[in-house]
């Protein structure tokens, strides 16, 4: 009888490179025989942290992402279209409220990852899909509604996104990344 292994995925739903890393485990941690502990986390942190750039701010690197996720998502039939401005989705708005709330929606919920998985697909497809927003209040509460969550539930979560308590998870979840020597996500 062999063991399950615990695999922790850091990812934040900034990056299509975390999307794609995150459904191939999603789909096959049953065939891997491994227990999948999602960890939320934002990527932002993790680049200062270790002094790294990201890809899209390196000319040859983003020449060689945009083909590479092309034939990555069609590989792995995941439905990734850029956002219409990656710079202002990616950078300006960026994803620092997102991933406050799905650790939020983490916080919250009892036995498992089952919304958080929901809610953070939800949130890469809007922005990496549907190219929509991310940022405001709406457009979480539009992502959780679609991951099933009720509008009380929602509410909760919206509220509790904005809390220290929640800030300060998601600032130990970004260091222990780095603790563990990330200097970017899958």
């Amino acid at each position: 009888m062999s063991s399950r292994k615990v695999v922790e995925l850091f990812y934040d739903v900034v990056s299509p490179y975390s999307w794609l890393g995150f459904e191939i485990i999603c789909r096959y941690r049953n065939v891997w025989n491994i227990e999948l502990k999602l960890r939320p986390a934002f990527l932002g942190g993790v680049m200062q942290g270790s002094g790294n750039k990201p890809p899209g701010l390196v000319p040859n690197k983003f020449l060689y992402m945009t083909k590479d996720l092309d034939l990555l998502a069609k590989y792995c039939g995941v439905p990734l279209q850029p956002p219409s401005d990656v710079f202002e989705a990616m950078f300006q708005k960026g994803t620092l409220s997102a991933m406050r709330f799905v650790t939020a929606v983490q916080q919250q919920e009892k036995g498992g990852d089952k919304q958080v998985e929901q809610v953070s697909r939800e949130l890469w497809r809007r922005i990496w899909s549907e190219d929509k927003d991310i940022t405001e209040p709406a457009s979480l509460s539009e992502a959780a509604k679609r991951a099933g969550l009720t509008d009380g539930e929602i509410q909760e979560v919206l509220k509790l996104s904005t809390s220290q308590e929640i800030k300060d998870k998601l600032k130990n979840t970004t260091e222990a990344a780095l603790k563990y020597g990330a200097f970017g996500f899958p």
